[in-house]
């Protein structure tokens, strides 16, 4: 959320000196003499001024957290509220899991909601389980159901297709089962930051979506694994939702399934409205710099090349985190130098301008430490 236009606000003054001196000025002045400073009672009112100042950050932290900017917590959740919202809570992953079957049968063959199945080397600690009954045709031998993890939050995420293979609820005829997507979707309750950003894009909803704010309300409203989303319109009565993931990452089919689904609701989609939900283009690109260190900092260089480590994964976190950024070697520069380092010379990567459509994805990325080098 971006406020640029507001200063900070204080309610209540807080300043520990003004605030003593305001007491034992209006002290000395009731008893129409001087207080020294050793004395007792200027001392009593030093430590009384310490318990008000006090009382006035509390003051002040209170009354700001009434406002959507500085609320957190559950006053957030308050705050949501007033606009019928309510946090996301934790997510877990989905993948798509293809049943096979050893033989054509005669007769239908079921498989029941709740199967269970693990992932390849997960000792039946993570396991994903059919979210609805399933049955294969007579005469077939495969078929297709969603799973869901069943640990909520990022656990279950990234278990490419063929991971997720061992069937823990033996079936008649079943031969074997296996992921088809890359599992995704599993997400954290969702944060303060981003239920702040709903809550203030809530007022988007009062209208069926058809506004491009609205479009994007409610696909974030799909999951707490969204992080940014993009409508737009290609053409009339045609909409596009491209929406990204937390930490950067490309939704898969099921992801992108879960988000039209909700735009599916008739409360929400205009009818004349084709709605279509896509995955964002990926553009990667490379890290490759090298950096110098002060020698007047010869003994901080471990911690230094900790930190420009450290500077350059949240430079690429940073790059991958919002549809249409940049990739701006700007901003790398401008981490690594606050990390420590003296100088830098950055061979990759280059400015490259994105569309909204578009997000960044690091590829190799290449640190060199050149040295200590004179200021």
């Amino acid at each position: 959320v971006q406020y640029v236009d507001l200063p900070e606000i204080q309610f209540v003054a807080e300043d520990a000196a003004d605030i003593q001196q305001n007491i034992i000025t209006m002290y000395e002045g009731l008893i129409e003499s001087t207080l020294q400073p050793a004395d007792p009672v200027r001392l009593f009112l030093s430590s009384l001024a310490a318990v008000i100042v006090q009382q006035r950050v509390l003051i002040n932290r209170t009354s700001k957290g009434n406002l959507l900017r500085y609320a957190t917590g559950i006053v957030l959740d308050y705050k949501g509220a007033d606009f019928g919202l309510i946090r996301l809570d934790a997510a877990p992953s989905i993948t798509n899991l293809r049943f096979t079957l050893s033989i054509p049968l005669a007769s239908v063959t079921t498989i029941p909601a709740g199967t269970r199945v693990g992932a390849q080397g997960g000792d039946g600690s993570i396991y994903f389980a059919t979210t609805e009954y399933l049955e294969i045709p007579a005469g077939a031998t495969t078929g297709m159901v969603t799973g869901e993890c069943s640990t909520v939050g990022t656990t279950g995420n990234g278990f490419m297709p063929g991971q997720v293979n061992v069937l823990m609820d033996p079936l008649p005829f079943v031969q074997s089962v296996t992921n088809t997507t890359e599992s995704s979707g599993g997400a954290a309750t969702e944060t303060d930051e981003a239920f702040r950003e709903r809550i203030r894009t809530a007022p988007e909803s009062y209208s069926t979506a058809g506004p491009q704010g609205s479009y994007e309300f409610w696909a974030k409203s799909a999951s707490a694994a969204i992080l940014d989303v993009h409508a737009y319109s290609p053409s009339e009565g045609k909409v596009t939702i491209v929406p990204l993931l937390a930490d950067g990452v490309i939704p898969g089919e099921d992801m992108l399934e879960t988000v039209a689904e909700t735009l599916e609701d008739r409360g929400i989609r205009p009818l004349t409205d084709h709605v279509t939900v896509i995955a964002p283009i990926s553009v990667p690109y490379t890290t490759t710099l090298t950096y110098y260190i002060s020698r007047n900092r010869a003994s901080e260089v471990t911690a230094i090349q900790t930190a420009v480590t450290s500077a350059v994964e949240a430079y690429q976190l940073w790059q991958r985190s919002k549809l249409g950024r940049h990739i701006n070697p700007s901003e790398l520069i401008a981490r690594v130098m606050a990390a420590g380092a003296l100088r830098l010379n950055v061979t990759a990567p280059v400015y490259t301008p994105l569309t909204a459509t578009q997000v960044a994805q690091q590829g190799i990325t290449t640190l060199t430490y050149g040295g200590l080098v004179d200021d």
